[in-house]
């Protein structure tokens, strides 16, 4: 449905209705998930699987099954199979994040950066959140620019790993906490529109958005606050 074409009498009620319990629904998935990442972190940490492992491997694997899951959730995403699959999606991801986890808390102060890196994303998407409330404009033209942005964003990562620059990496992480953060704009705003209407999928793309702000600012914290004393 286009949004700026006239509505029927009565529709505009029942199309915010509708908007408000994507948004809704979105927010609450997207809380739930968040409990499997934590326990597949922890799992993660406490097995130390992917400790283990090598940076190629591990990469091989997280590319391998993000983009599994994401293909399954998206054939999924109009049935109960798809919520379990994105649980499950989570779950991997928080295992995938458990290398990052396990080097912070080599730190003395470790679990203090943990929960300023979660504090600061929380915070981080409240602002993104609460601006999409209130823009009026249409932000549909970003979509294209921020797609692109996170695939040369990813190449680039991909890239430094055989390069192996601390500058490079460093101007990524920040680049891309801005990135992921225009991210968490542009998706709330497009459900608040009407533009994105299964809630699977949009939680599916404001949970990527926040992990990859997590991780990014956990680095970032990590390598400027960390204290091995």
């Amino acid at each position: 449905m286009n949004l700026n074409t006239p509505l029927p009498a009565g529709t505009t009620g029942t199309l915010a209705q509708a908007q408000h319990r994507v948004l809704r629904n979105t927010y609450l998935l997207l809380a739930v998930s968040l409990l499997p990442t934590v326990l597949g972190a922890f799992i993660g940490v406490q097995s130390g699987i992917f400790q283990a492992m090598s940076p190629m491997v591990s990469m091989v694997i997280f590319f391998a099954g993000a983009f599994g899951f994401m293909y399954a959730i998206e054939k999924n995403k109009d049935s109960a199979a798809g919520v379990y699959l994105l649980l499950a999606f989570t779950f991997f991801m928080g295992l995938m994040l458990s290398r990052l986890i396990a080097m912070v808390l080599g730190y003395s102060n470790g679990a203090a950066l943990i929960m300023t890196a979660f504090g600061g994303t929380a915070g981080i998407f409240f602002v993104m959140a609460s601006l999409a409330t209130v823009i009026k404009r249409d932000l549909s033209g970003m979509g294209k620019f921020l797609t692109v942005g996170a695939f040369v964003l990813m190449f680039g990562f991909i890239i430094n790993m055989f390069v192996q620059s601390s500058a490079a990496m460093l101007a990524m992480m920040t680049l891309g906490i801005g990135l992921f953060s225009a991210f968490m704009l542009y998706d709330v705003k497009r459900i608040i529109d009407g533009g994105e209407t299964n809630y699977i999928t949009a939680t599916l793309a404001l949970y990527m958005n926040l992990y990859n702000v997590f991780q990014m600012l956990l680095s970032l914290l990590g390598i400027f606050g960390g204290d091995r004393e």
